[in-house]
């Protein structure tokens, strides 16, 4: 079948095979996939990961085959990838944290042969292939009359930058965000942080042509970052600074300026994936007055309970 492989190079490959699924397995054909950018950070070394590897996971598709102990899915069932392989039952599982599963992260599986080659999923999905084959708990399934292409943005963009606002930063009514990035985890961001009720989300991004889309998705203002100093802008806007700022680029002087931005007993939240060995700084100073730096992996979801 054809798919995207990258073994130091991106090709398209027509000889890509993939195992029939395994006990507590489906095996899904992609319907539609989108390109995130963490399928480009490992092609350019940002995210260090072993070749051979078939790209993509965000994405969505319908059940074609389930394995043994399957129960709660069926062929033809339309479904959403997790990118979560959790254990389901570790305490960190049973607790309601997927996220934190020790035994998922970094975790590894090469379902697919290439040229007799064994090659690696990634993000233990790997969408960018005709069919694939994940655990059931990463195939959430949804209603079959959602279109696919919309569908496949929910596993990832929209999981991760909903869940920041709602479970991890937990945003309140009448608080008010600045958002770092205008792709599609920033946008969001945005609107989950509108859902949440904050009354001032200021976008902030490098390019002025992002200023419609991100007033679209909710922004009450817009920040050019490559024409103004980003905090000084912010703090105009909000005196004193913002409850939340979120870093969705994944650059250390970016996550600075969230830093920065925050007002009295702030928090920054970092959903940008930088390079494995950066390293960000801050003003020890300038956070007593409670402010906090909070880490998030994939908007801390539960994704069979937060999807649906």
């Amino acid at each position: 079948m054809r798919g995207v492989l990258f073994d130091g190079k991106v090709q398209v490959r027509d000889d890509i095979e993939v195992r029939d699924p395994r006990p507590n397995e489906v095996t899904v054909r992609i319907g539609a996939a989108g390109l995130c950018h963490s399928d480009l950070s490992v092609v350019n070394g940002t995210i260090p990961f072993p070749p051979p590897v078939v790209l993509g996971h965000e994405a969505a598709g319908v059940v074609e085959q389930v394995g043994d102990q399957v129960t709660t899915l069926e062929p033809g069932d339309h479904v959403v990838f997790s990118t979560l392989s959790n254990c389901g039952l570790c305490p960190a599982c049973e607790s309601g944290h997927p996220t934190m599963c020790a035994k998922s992260i970094g975790k590894l599986s090469k379902p697919f042969t290439v040229d007799g080659e064994k090659a690696f999923s990634f993000a233990n999905v790997s969408a960018f292939v005709e069919r694939t084959v994940v655990l059931e708990r990463q195939a959430v399934k949804v209603p079959a009359d959602v279109p696919l292409e919309s569908a496949a943005l929910v596993g990832c963009a929209v999981m991760t930058g909903v869940g920041a606002v709602l479970n991890r930063a937990k945003v309140s009514y009448g608080e008010s965000v600045a958002v770092f990035g205008m792709g599609g985890i920033g946008l969001n961001v945005i609107q989950a942080s509108v859902l949440a009720g904050a009354t001032r989300v200021v976008a902030v991004d490098v390019l002025a042509s992002k200023e419609g889309v991100a007033r679209q998705f909710g922004a009450t203002d817009f920040v050019d970052a490559s024409s103004s100093d980003a905090v000084e802008a912010i703090k105009s806007i909000v005196p004193g600074g913002v409850d939340y700022a979120f870093e969705c680029v994944g650059h250390p002087a970016v996550i600075r300026n969230a830093i920065d931005a925050l007002g009295w007993g702030g928090n920054a939240v970092i959903l940008g994936v930088p390079k494995a060995d950066a390293e960000a700084s801050f003003l020890v100073s300038g956070m007593y007055m409670d402010k906090g730096i909070l880490g998030c992996r994939y908007g801390s979801a539960r994704p069979r309970h937060d999807i649906p």
